[in-house]
């Protein structure tokens, strides 16, 4: 259900106590043995709250410290380049960082300025280039686009994408080793090995390798940097490729009052979100084009005359056709998604002649196709994508939001098309979904009996009076677990796959028929997790 302020201007009893919250980041110590309050590492690094013991200097101390710790034994002994995002919470925590990270003699480049996550994955990359030792390493300060009042932290490895199961796993277990005895973590106040740099400079004059950026020239276009990391780019960017480019909102604000309120009546730099997004899609007959950013830039949200905002997944099914169109890849380059994104990608990559390589929800399962060039690309249902450059080598191996509303803008130079018609091009000849992702409710014992589930588990034959064609609790990409379920008929799908945080699953589903079969698709979804998972 849909909150009353949804789309609305944030009211100030929603804003966050920005002192406050910073005093309670040092004050409050949190409780190890409390599992809310423990170093819990997701799909893409450690999130929580001051507010509630999640995330305070006691956390940062310890990631901080155990990543010193990581980058040792695994041989990594270039420098390591520290990023940050506009929340409230991140500037405390890159001064912690900072300081365990130079008591380790770690040779960090770092900026005062907030650094995007594909930026610091980029300079990664760049470094490491024809290298064989001596690696640069990264950690991103940011808890991406989630509320005001929350943090996180991220480590990048020498592969420049997010760390894999392994390395979070060791990161996480050392951390809430740390976590016991925090004051037994070197600090150092002298600046040590600490370098500031420019991330700007060697980001946007490199940009023109990944984007053709000739046909944008003459282009009107608006972007919302939604008070985020990307804002210092966009004129340095308009300046070194003579872009006609208007920062609507030059706002940065750590309770982001600037804000229109998402969905749930809550304060989300989501740039997927038609709500977060409501002051850029009233500016859509401005422009030609318009687009805006997360905090930490790593996701998109590319607005049309004509669509609005358009839905993540149709922008997409439209990168994946143009690029593969439009590139001198190599034929082994395949299309990268995630087992939630559309099935319209799959009709795409069946079209274009490429495989398809589907993989488990998390962008690090794109970090080594992306890094060989087996994947020309790599894109998630929640608006994160990433692609090569135009000679087929790695650009970055993280999500970029950056490259992904330029090359909207590409798309439109090259074509005479914004991404939206031809979106609607796409889905007359393919097929036109309807697609949403929901909770529903699970105890604890559910949801690790989902986690546990075997194909074999699924006794319908059919989802919406399809015959199932798939049962998947492996990706068919690379053989990964998928953590849940996922069933496929001709014309629809679900996957289900349990909360790591509440007592929900989540049930992502997909109808090529109409809005009446996407509810059947929901409804069938539940009935079939709730049979399977009592045979576990």
């Amino acid at each position: 259900m849909t909150h009353p302020l949804a789309g609305k201007p944030a009211p100030r009893e929603l804003l966050i106590d920005v002192e406050r919250l910073r005093r309670l980041y040092y004050e409050e110590k949190p409780d190890p043995a409390d599992p809310q309050q423990r170093v819990a590492f997701g799909t893409s690094g450690h999130r929580g709250t001051a507010l509630k013991r999640a995330f305070n200097e006691a956390h940062i101390l310890a990631v901080t410290q155990a990543v010193c710790e990581y980058r040792k034994a695994q041989g990594t002994s270039g420098p390591l380049y520290l990023g940050k995002d506009t929340h409230a919470l991140s500037d405390p925590a890159q001064d912690t960082a900072l300081s365990v990270l130079a008591a380790n003699d770690v040779h960090v480049l770092w900026s005062r300025r907030a650094t995007p996550t594909p930026v610091i994955s980029h300079a990664i990359l760049t470094y490491n280039r024809g290298l064989s030792r001596g690696f640069a390493d990264g950690i991103v300060i940011t808890p991406s686009h989630n509320p005001p009042e929350d943090g996180g932290i991220k480590y990048n490895p020498p592969s420049g994408g997010p760390a894999d199961t392994a390395a979070t796993g060791w990161i996480e277990n050392r951390a809430n080793d740390l976590l016991r005895n925090p004051d037994s973590i070197g600090r150092a106040v002298r600046p040590g090995m600490l370098e500031e740099h420019d991330f700007i400079t060697p980001y946007v004059r490199d940009l023109g390798n990944v984007v053709d950026l000739e046909p944008v020239r003459g282009l009107r276009l608006g972007v919302d940097p939604l008070g985020g990391s990307n804002l210092d780019y966009w004129d340095p960017i308009a300046s070194e490729y003579g872009l006609d480019i208007t920062v609507v909102n030059r706002t940065v604000d750590p309770t982001f009052g600037f804000m229109t309120v998402d969905h749930d009546g809550k304060i989300r730099m989501d740039c997927s979100s038609p709500y977060a997004m409501a002051k850029l899609v009233g500016l859509k007959d401005q422009y030609q084009l318009a687009f805006g950013n997360d905090t930490d830039s790593d996701r998109h949200g590319i607005v049309t005359p004509g669509a609005g905002l358009m839905n993540p997944n149709h922008y997409l099914a439209v990168a994946i056709q143009y690029l593969f169109t439009n590139r001198t890849w190599p034929a082994r380059a395949a299309v990268g998604k995630t087992l939630v994104s559309s099935a319209l990608i799959d009709r795409v990559a069946r079209k274009i002649g490429r495989t398809l390589r589907e993989v488990p929800v998390g962008f690090k399962w794109f970090v080594d196709g992306l890094l060989d060039g087996s994947l020309g690309f790599g894109g998630e249902e929640s608006a994160g994508a990433s692609f090569l450059r135009l000679d087929g080598s790695v650009w970055a191996t993280d999500k970029d939001g950056i490259i992904m509303d330029l090359l909207a803008a590409e798309i439109l130079g090259r074509t005479g098309k914004d991404p939206g018609v031809l979106y609607q091009e796409i889905a007359a000849e393919l097929g036109r979904p309807v697609y949403t992702r929901i909770d529903a409710p699970a105890t604890p014992a559910q949801k690790a009996a989902l986690k546990k589930l075997s194909a074999d588990a699924v006794r319908a034959g059919t989802l919406a009076g399809e015959p199932i064609t798939a049962k998947l609790t492996k990706a068919p990409g690379n053989g990964a677990d998928i953590g849940g379920l996922k069933v496929v008929a001709q014309n629809g799908w679900f996957a289900a796959r349990p909360s790591g945080t509440e007592d929900v699953y989540k049930i992502y589903a997909e109808s090529f028929r109409d809005e009446t079969h996407l509810q059947r698709i929901v409804d069938e979804a539940k009935a079939i997790v709730a049979e399977a998972i009592k045979t576990v």
